[in-house]
């Protein structure tokens, strides 16, 4: 099941306080892929941290601005992966206020040999769209600080939804971005998303006691270990299902699709193709299924005996 109906609803373009030196603002973005839009964070009391940009947006660029307090600016602008509703106002942004871009690379940093396999082969991504022109001033790796005078961000790189997605931990609070939303399940569409990795960086996050999650889209998850479980479980629960549906023949991603998300609108059929595109994937490197010739979106899957 997803997580149950929230009543997330802030009023677009407005800094909203959720916490001491913690900020957000909802960008004017909203679809059935971004829920209510794009939540830029801001961090700190006078040179800030600004978490995801969002859209290009005009409007969401003046409602940034003025958020910036008299006796405060702008300092880091760190954008947690290069999805189109996350990263391409980086550099208006940077352009208005003068600080740098900061972020895991460019849109195929990250991505894992099989991936870049496929996109060599010629898929192309699906779902939210990438921000191909994305690339940061300054390159931060897993593991590194990114410090100002009253805030200390430590980069956790989370590939899964996109191979260069990160996760920024503030001491026991994190900014999950996109790997763990609070509204619903994140995408993860080949060769820009990798299950494998995906359920990789979900254990990584659960080894650590975080007291909240400050997601890309939707409300603060305020049990993470809770929701990270449930992200787990909603993925084995996806491929035991997947698994079945091939125990009556083989078939293609679409008709795996067709059978597994029969409550699923029509317009979001593509989405959960690709979705259990990236099941079959894993699967496939772990020995449990077989393509009838080459690997790719069309491609023919059975059970191995």
């Amino acid at each position: 099941m997803l997580p149950p109906p929230d009543d997330f609803d802030p009023p677009v373009g407005v800094a909203i306080e959720l916490s001491p030196g913690l900020r957000r603002v909802l960008a004017p973005n909203p679809s059935p892929m971004t829920y209510r839009g794009t939540n830029t964070y801001l961090i700190g009391q006078s040179d800030l941290a600004l978490i995801d940009p969002g859209p290009l947006s005009e409007a969401h660029l003046d409602a940034i601005m003025t958020a910036v307090e008299p006796g405060q600016r702008i300092s880091h602008i760190i954008v947690t992966h290069s999805h189109l509703d996350h990263s391409p106002l980086a550099r208006p942004l940077s352009q208005r206020t003068g600080a740098p871009v900061h972020g895991f690379g460019g849109p195929e940093a990250g991505r894992s040999p099989v991936m870049a396999d496929l996109a060599a082969a010629g898929l192309a991504g699906g779902g939210e769209g990438i921000d191909h022109s994305f690339r940061p001033d300054i390159e931060i790796g897993d593991g590194e600080i990114i410090e100002g005078p009253d805030w200390a961000l430590n980069v956790v790189h989370t590939p899964g939804h996109l191979g260069n997605h990160i996760a920024l931990g503030w001491g026991d609070i994190c900014f999950t971005a996109d790997h763990v939303m609070g509204w619903a399940s994140s995408l993860v569409s080949p060769p820009d998303g990798d299950l494998t990795d995906f359920m990789a960086s979900c254990a990584r996050l659960r080894t650590r006691n975080w007291s909240v999650f400050h997601p890309g889209h939707g409300a603060p998850v305020e049990d993470p270990a809770a929701r990270l479980d449930w992200l787990i479980a909603h993925r084995q629960g996806r491929e035991a299902a997947i698994l079945s549906a091939l125990e009556s023949g083989p078939a293609t991603a679409r008709q795996i699709a067709e059978r597994v998300y029969t409550d699923t609108p029509p317009a979001l059929l593509p989405a959960a193709e690709r979705n259990v595109f990236a099941h079959l994937v894993d699967l496939l490197g772990r020995e449990l299924i077989a393509p009838t010739g080459p690997l790719g979106a069309e491609a023919v899957f059975s059970r191995r005996s």
